[in-house]
């Protein structure tokens, strides 16, 4: 019979969302083996079995931290680290200096946690590459809400298109702090004839968690905007990205 397997008179041993009991750390020691014998593979032939909607976020954890610590019962940090960060985005998303901080979390962990936020910005990246980025524009918010909402600093980056609207090169031009990143509008614009892009869409994040455009942030829309007509290149847009949402100048007529 299976460890998850329950007995007259004993718990389960795998915590479920269900409504299963808690494990019995004593039973464990009593059988002679740890509580969470047998959960990793549970956990994974659930992933396999029901997708990744199947699991609650501390258990997608789990998963990730499996690759970085092959053995022992990671079910504790993953919760520390969703109590730390709030959610699975956030703790993917966070600094390695700040994930350092969780006990328990080496080096190999803060890995593994950082490779699958690339992983999924790689992916959102394919999406707008593959078409025109005016014809995939949700594609673009989504690319660039993962690429820089959670950020601690603001960043600049500039998405360089061609005639046919289709991505170049995404390139990020200038960090600064946490309210405040130069951008030289001749700079970006030579970065584009370099590159032989006809389009530009201008790209920043607002840490402080709200979108709002500043009245610098239109002044040096404008700034690039007038540079790059005198060079027959366009500025689609300037989407500003915090993690309440977005805005763009476009929509709000002020490019």
């Amino acid at each position: 019979m299976g460890d998850d397997d329950p007995t007259p008179g004993r718990p389960g041993l795998a915590e479920r969302d269900a409504g299963r009991p808690a494990p019995d750390p004593a039973a464990g020691e009593r059988s002679g083996r740890p509580h969470y014998t047998g959960h990793r593979q549970r956990l994974r032939q659930r992933f396999l079995d029901g997708g990744p909607d199947a699991l609650p976020d501390y258990e997608l954890l789990e998963l990730l931290l499996f690759l970085a610590q092959p053995r022992g019962d990671v079910k504790p940090l993953a919760k520390d680290l969703l109590a730390r960060f709030g959610s699975f985005a956030e703790v993917i998303a966070a600094a390695p200096a700040d994930l350092m901080t969780v006990k328990g979390l080496g080096e190999a962990g803060v890995v593994a946690l950082k490779t699958a936020e690339e992983s999924a910005r790689r992916l959102l990246r394919r999406e707008i590459s593959e078409r025109p980025v005016i014809a995939s524009w949700e594609a673009l918010i989504d690319y660039c809400h993962a690429a820089m909402a959670r950020r601690g600093e603001e960043e600049f980056r500039v998405l360089f298109l061609d005639r046919r609207h289709r991505l170049i090169a995404d390139e990020v031009q200038q960090r600064g702090t946490i309210d405040h990143t130069p951008l030289y509008p001749r700079e970006v614009c030579k970065r584009a004839l370099e590159l032989r892009a006809s389009a530009l869409v201008l790209v920043h994040n607002h840490p402080s968690g709200d979108p709002t455009p500043s009245v610098a942030d239109v002044d040096m829309t404008r700034e690039v905007k007038t540079v790059a007509k005198g060079l027959g290149m366009t500025v689609h847009d300037h989407l500003i990205i915090a993690r309440s949402g977005h805005c763009s100048l476009a929509q709000m007529g002020l490019l």
